[in-house]
């Protein structure tokens, strides 16, 4: 009984009707014909009213309904959850379906309604756009079934708290990858970059044929076998990248509603799929006060879901970073000369001088790349129309931190330290891009 109770909703028809019957009721003091009339239409519709009742609840699972959702979701990424939901009535029925979506998202409003005929099946399907990474929880998927008649409402619950968890974005890593295969890049600003010099190792020597390069003739392997022989190199492989991501509190900065350690995360995926497309070692660190997170470099192609799930946990504790103790774990712990994205940020020329002594000890050992963020919002107050003295105060401190940054670019240039300053949004692809530089130039 409870059951049914807590299933059982009037519709606004029904309150249309009461409010109708009320109203001929209050008529009927002045005009006495309307009495018995007003009290024929009340057992009339308690007799349709009970009718409709019947007909909703005479079918044991009139309905069936099930969300489809996926085992992980991709965070800042549009992802898509079909619903189905089966009419077993046997009438056409209008459903009205509302799906408590995680509290994550702030969306209170969602609602799809439609008419199934009967033994039909309504497919649709709505978008998600995660901004955090972590376990988003869904709720019931509630279905409410009206006859034609429309006074009484049945609801149907289906998937309770159903968990789904949000990684970085693997929607973005496959859309790189796959344009890197296709061999499209440049049809999102990857460029192709003139390969300088002989960036190769060396394979074999081998005898010399019409075509190959002269410069190449091994002339001690000339002479001892009588014909002109020729060293043959191939493109170097295996070289060690590592993506060093700061945690600290100047990271989680938002934009478009993503903080900058979430851009970094989604990066450092995109990025360490395709060098190991690449054939070269890839591995991770992140840190604040602390290094929390190291994963050794490898050139296993499996190796990316090791990636992906370390990105997905890296959380920030809102504390300073310490850039000695980075050095001083590096130093420890990456022997070889390795490539180093370092992804961090610095909003004034004091604070990149504090930590520019531990930078120069890096790119001393390692080639490093001093990856940081322009500040979009300082764009549009500096592109702005002026109209008082405050907006042009304003827009002078705001050209003097956009100007900052460019001193902070040849600052760390000048030490001989790459530097990579980007939008937040253009991020991947200015990496992906230095990364390509830095091989074609053969700078490690």
């Amino acid at each position: 009984m409870i059951k049914f109770i807590k299933s059982l909703y009037l519709s606004s028809r029904v309150f249309y009707i009461l409010t109708g019957i009320s109203i001929l009721f209050l008529l009927s003091y002045w005009f006495t014909g309307l009495y018995p009339l007003t009290w024929l239409l009340v057992w009339g519709f308690i007799i349709i009213f009970l009718f409709d009742v019947v007909v909703l609840y005479n079918t044991k699972n009139g309905i069936e309904a099930s969300r489809l959702l996926p085992d992980k979701f991709s965070n800042s990424d549009f992802n898509v959850v079909p619903v189905r939901v089966k009419n077993n009535y046997s009438f056409n029925t209008y459903v009205e379906i509302i799906d408590e979506i995680p509290v994550q998202f702030q969306k209170r409003d969602f609602l799809k309604t439609g008419s199934i005929p009967s033994k039909s099946i309504l497919d649709f399907e709505y978008s998600l756009r995660p901004v955090h990474r972590g376990e988003y929880i869904f709720g019931s998927l509630h279905v409410y079934t009206l006859t034609i008649i429309g006074l009484v409402k049945r609801r149907y619950s289906f998937d309770k708290s159903a968990t789904v968890k949000v990684y970085p974005s693997f929607i973005q890593m496959k859309k790189y990858d796959f344009l890197a295969i296709d061999n499209k890049l440049t049809q999102i600003g990857l460029k192709k970059i003139r390969r300088i010099g002989h960036t190769m190792e060396f394979e074999q020597i081998k005898e010399y044929v019409i075509g190959d390069d002269v410069r190449t003739i091994n002339w001690k392997a000339t002479a001892k076998h009588g014909n002109l022989m020729i060293n043959q190199f191939q493109d170097e492989k295996s070289q060690p990248i590592y993506s060093v991501i700061d945690a600290s509190r100047v990271m989680k900065i938002p934009f478009n509603g993503l903080s900058l350690l979430d851009y970094a995360v989604n990066s450092t995926l995109a990025f360490s799929n395709i060098a190991l497309k690449k054939h070269d070692k890839v591995g991770m660190l992140s840190f604040s006060n602390t290094v929390n997170n190291f994963l050794p470099d490898s050139g296993k192609k499996t190796y990316i879901n090791n990636i992906s799930e370390t990105l997905y946990n890296i959380k920030t504790q809102f504390l300073d970073s310490d850039f000695g103790l980075l050095y001083a774990h590096i130093k420890r712990q990456i022997t070889h000369r390795s490539l180093l994205l370092l992804y961090t940020n610095f909003e004034h020329i004091s604070s990149l001088k504090r930590q520019l002594p531990f930078l120069q000890a890096l790119a001393k050992k390692h080639l490093l790349v001093v990856i940081f963020f322009e500040n979009t919002e300082l764009n549009q107050l500096i592109t702005k129309n002026t109209e008082d003295l405050q907006t042009i105060y304003d827009q002078t401190i705001a050209q003097q931190f956009a100007y900052d940054k460019k001193v902070m670019v040849k600052e760390l240039q000048k030490h001989g330290i790459q530097t990579v300053l980007t939008t937040p949004e253009n991020l991947t692809v200015n990496t992906i891009n230095k990364y390509l530089e830095i091989k074609a130039r053969g700078l490690l």
